[in-house]
């Protein structure tokens, strides 16, 4: 999977499909990060069948569409929640992963002042004009 800048992020709702014994069955929505529509679908299976038991033989796919920002020309700052496998199970610095093995869980707009780095916390001051 390629992490340079080229990921979307799509909004995905599935469900298992309807039987004699569960006519409804509940719908379960996604916000999940990727390339295209299809490695999307692909990584809602994937979780979907670790969380919600539901494999794509069992399963369909009600909706699925890209989410665009609402106004992509305003600044903002971003927390992102990541999950990751290690090569050397190590983070004390920063170091390389895959593509594959990362996983990101959510990602937000957070307020100046949950900002932590110095080095962020620069471009914050009113007089600051780039």
């Amino acid at each position: 999977m390629k992490i340079r800048g080229e990921l979307k992020e799509f909004e995905i709702i599935g469900r298992a499909v309807p039987s004699e014994k569960d006519e409804s069955p509940p719908l379960y929505k996604m916000r999940i990060f990727a390339p295209d529509e299809v490695v999307a679908k692909s990584k809602y299976w994937y979780f979907c069948s670790r969380l919600k038991k539901i494999k794509k033989t069992r399963g369909e796919i009600v909706s699925c569409q890209q989410i665009f920002e609402r106004k992509p020309l305003k600044i903002k700052n971003f927390g992102v929640w990541i999950r990751y496998d290690s090569r050397n199970r190590d983070m004390a610095a920063r170091h390389r992963a895959r593509g594959s093995s990362i996983q990101i869980i959510k990602v937000n707009a957070i307020p100046a002042k949950k900002c932590r780095r110095p080095y962020i916390k620069q471009f914050h001051v009113s007089l600051c004009c780039i």
